[in-house]
């Protein structure tokens, strides 16, 4: 799965803004599955509440699923950030069947203070009518840098 961050994001953590509000040790993230009716805009989407459309329906609770687990580790030269998968959407007739994107959000509690952290387009609508529906993060990890 590859990840695309959010300008907002990346800028905060090159000049140091978000080290007060993203660790990336211990914070909430949760992935959202929003339809291909919303529109990523790298440059301008910074918070949850900037996002619309999220996908309803059965087995799938707004706002997401949880990445637990979250931390950051270091070997050969390369700094690793990863998490647990979220949890599984089990199959249901009553699904959803309209996800288009994957957004990875580090949540405050609230959605105007909730960074949104990355996109993953699905590339097609998927979801769990006809069977399961898993992310899985990638084997990498969610982000890199540096190399060995």
């Amino acid at each position: 799965m590859a990840w695309v961050p959010y300008d907002s994001y990346l800028k905060g953590m090159k000049t140091g803004e978000f080290t007060a509000f993203v660790d990336h040790d211990a914070d909430d993230f949760y992935i959202m599955l929003v339809t291909n009716t919303y529109t990523p805009n790298r440059a301008t989407h910074q918070y949850e509440d900037d996002l619309t459309n999220e996908v309803a329906g059965t087995n799938y609770t707004a706002r997401g699923a949880s990445c637990a687990n979250p931390g950051v580790s270091v070997a050969a030269n390369v700094v690793t950030w990863d998490a647990t998968d979220p949890a599984t959407w089990s199959q249901s007739a009553a699904g959803f069947s309209d996800a288009r994107y994957a957004i990875l959000v580090k949540h405050t509690g609230s959605a105007a203070t909730s960074n949104l952290v990355a996109y993953n387009d699905f590339g097609s609508d998927q979801g769990n009518v006809a069977g399961d529906f898993a992310i899985e993060l990638a084997s990498d990890g969610i982000s890199t840098l540096g190399s060995s």
